[in-house]
């Protein structure tokens, strides 16, 4: 493979990445699980499970081309793989083609470019070293040099898998299925909880918060459908709760409570030290009829329009100039990136930007996220990369490419006068770990 490859810049841009290829991996958010390195006789996942089935990227392409997904859930392991053989065409130019390039050549040793008539053998290959010690979590943990790396747990987590594995392994407080209250396992998730009413739901989260800070969490995770921050009075607020537990809530009034808890969540936030990610703007489950019979996360979640200015101004107006409160912001709305995102950022002390996330963590979508915000909200109001990953061999290939390419825009901007070459090669750094590290509290 070329040296140079993805950078796109002239000599300047592969001395940039020389400068930080080698740094350790930071990754504050992922959905890598804890399991894995809980349990000391763990393996990873085998090819088609690992490759396809986990990967919501590989099976929403192959839904596109009238491909049946009974053929990827349904089918046995070495089956999805040969699936993916047959139609590793459809992946030309696109990340996940990009990532599984990589990472069969700089994970597994396989150069060898993927196709029908090879596929059982590179299979075979893979599977073998999925199943020797060099691939066992920790060790690959080792090999790829990762420093930290956060999973994201359900509020309701016992956490007992997490005992002992900081601070390398970090969990994350996610409580979405606890706070969406038309949600089909609400009522099942609040039960986890033990709780009975709006009071002692909110006590309840504060002490489990607690219990995920004590075991090396440093940040909070929420997603949702809308920026929309309103806070409701608390009478209010314990009303909703109340009706939800006794039937079936509107979705008016779901919504309104989202609102409302993103708020008081980051009322928690400056409480406790937590950082708060908000990851917004994914219509869930756009194809139900799929996802009633597949389930979540099997690629129809579709982008939406978010109004960032208006929505995150109650929770801003309270809590935005807190120098006790960390604020990261993810978005699938690009138009927002200059006009609302990089604005708000370079006003509010709190905020941060998140890097490019989910459909936009791509080679062009790295470059439209650095000239649309930075010249607002500067390198300083940016937090970093965070990989977002569910496999752990994806972990070096999409960290290798956040530092390609963010170098090779840094020597295209001091090759045309815009910034020095000493800033250059600062910047590169804290594009690589040094703005993760200060964004999540890991310094």
């Amino acid at each position: 493979m070329r040296a140079d490859r993805y950078i796109d810049a002239g000599p300047l841009g592969l001395e940039l990445y020389r400068s930080v290829a080698e740094l350790p991996i930071v990754s504050p958010h992922g959905h890598i699980p804890v399991e894995l390195f809980a349990d000391g006789s763990a393996r990873l996942e085998q090819p088609g499970k690992l490759f396809v089935g986990a990967d919501h990227y590989v099976v929403r392409m192959l839904h596109s081309q009238g491909v049946a997904l009974e053929r990827v859930y349904d089918a046995d392991d070495r089956s999805m793989w040969r699936l993916l053989a047959e139609n590793v065409d459809l992946f030309v130019l696109t990340p996940s083609g990009l990532w599984l390039r990589e990472t069969l050549a700089n994970v597994f040793g396989i150069e060898e470019p993927l196709g029908h008539a090879n596929a059982d053998a590179i299979y075979d290959r893979v599977e073998e070293q999925l199943g020797s010690p060099a691939f066992a979590p920790h060790a690959l943990l080792d090999r790829f040099g990762v420093e930290c790396l956060a999973t994201t747990d359900p509020a309701g987590s016992s956490l007992e898998r997490h005992r002992g594995l900081a601070p390398r392994i970090r969990p994350t407080f996610r409580p979405d299925a606890v706070v969406a209250l038309d949600a089909p396992g609400w009522r099942a998730a609040i039960g986890d909880l033990g709780v009975e009413d709006y009071a002692t739901f909110i006590a309840e989260l504060e002490q489990r918060r607690a219990r995920f800070k004590e075991l090396g969490a440093t940040a909070t995770d929420h997603a949702a459908t809308s920026a929309d921050t309103t806070r409701l009075e608390d009478d209010e607020a314990a009303s909703l709760f109340a009706k939800a537990l006794r039937g079936t809530p509107s979705e008016a009034d779901a919504r309104r409570f989202e609102a409302h808890m993103l708020n008081e969540f980051a009322r928690m936030s400056v409480d406790d030290g937590l950082v708060m990610q908000l990851h917004v703007g994914s219509l869930r489950n756009h194809d139900r009829p799929l996802a009633e019979r597949f389930g979540p996360d099997i690629g129809s979640d579709i982008p939406v329009a978010t109004d960032w200015t208006r929505g995150l101004r109650p929770l801003l107006e309270r809590y935005g100039d807190d120098p006790g409160f960390g604020f990261v912001v993810f978005t699938l709305d690009e138009s927002t990136y200059s006009r609302e995102l990089a604005p708000l950022a370079g006003h509010y002390p709190a905020m941060k930007l998140g890097c490019p996330w989910w459909f936009h963590d791509s080679p062009a979508g790295i470059d439209r996220f650095l000239d649309r915000v930075v010249e607002t909200a500067g390198i300083a109001n940016l937090a970093g990369f965070t990989d977002d990953a569910r496999a752990l061999t994806a972990l070096p290939a999409r960290h290798d490419l956040w530092r390609r390419r963010t170098c090779g825009w840094l020597a295209r901007k001091a090759d045309a006068g815009f910034v020095s070459k000493d800033d250059s090669y600062r910047i590169a750094r804290e594009l690589t770990v040094d703005l993760a590290r200060r964004a999540y509290n890991l310094d």
